[in-house]
């Protein structure tokens, strides 16, 4: 996104993680203990820290403080600090797990209510202020935003990891602004100018979730002026 947002652009950002994690939260809801058990599409992950993962992931809005006497990373910096990060993030989400195991919807429930109550508690105080998160500070903006690409791409790790049928978990309004903002990541890296095809597609590619080949760029991306090519990524992606 880049900049600071207006009191409305917040309110509508966090309208829409609402409304993905309503979403989300009822689908998670129709599975059952068994299939949390299960391996997730995530190499080592089951199902089951993949849903504590999402209490996680809200509970870091919790853990944001007001810090408007730092400067704020990017959202792609913030991002950034994701990769070297994996083995630490996965431990914590096995231990949540594992702590939350006889209540894990119900544990998930109370960090996303907190988190949301924190979050109106810092618009109170101040709209689009920069936090301290626990990955660096980061206007408030766009750490919801860092939240939405979470939900997104994770609740699609669950849809796959269960092949069920039936509507989704995703909210098709917030697929489309995390497609947007990963690549707007991109793009300020490496200064191309390209649009997104098929948003999910994008969103695997970008989070690691299929393998790269110029394949499945073409699928996803395109340049916005036909007589460009489009640029090899093989060293910017994954972003996540």
């Amino acid at each position: 996104m880049g900049g600071r947002q207006s009191e409305d652009d917040l309110g509508r950002l966090e309208a829409t993680l609402r409304r993905q994690w309503v979403r989300l939260r009822a689908w998670v809801g129709e599975l059952d203990e068994v299939i949390r058990r299960e391996q997730s599409v995530l190499p080592e992950w089951t199902v089951a820290e993949l849903v504590a993962h999402l209490g996680r992931a809200m509970d870091a809005l919790t853990a944001a403080r007001p810090a408007p006497e730092l400067a704020p990373l990017t959202l792609g910096e913030y991002l950034g600090t994701y990769p070297d990060r994996a083995a630490e993030i996965a431990a914590t989400s096995r231990a949540i797990a594992e702590e939350i195991r006889f209540d894990p919807l119900g544990a998930v429930d109370a960090m996303a209510a907190a988190a949301f109550a924190h979050l109106d508690e810092l618009r109170r105080g101040g709209g689009d202020v920069v936090v301290q998160a626990r990955r660096g500070p980061i206007l408030l903006s766009e750490m919801v935003l860092s939240r939405l690409v979470e939900l997104v791409v994770h609740g699609d790790d669950l849809a796959r990891s269960t092949g069920r049928a039936g509507d989704g978990p995703l909210d098709p309004g917030s697929v489309d602004l995390v497609a947007t903002t990963l690549l707007e990541v991109l793009t300020d890296r490496g200064g191309w100018d390209l649009e997104v095809v098929d948003p999910l597609a994008w969103i695997r590619l970008a989070g690691g979730r299929v393998p790269f080949t110029m394949d499945a760029v073409s699928a996803a991306l395109r340049t916005r002026w036909a007589s460009d090519s489009l640029p090899d990524l093989g060293s910017r992606l994954p972003l996540l």
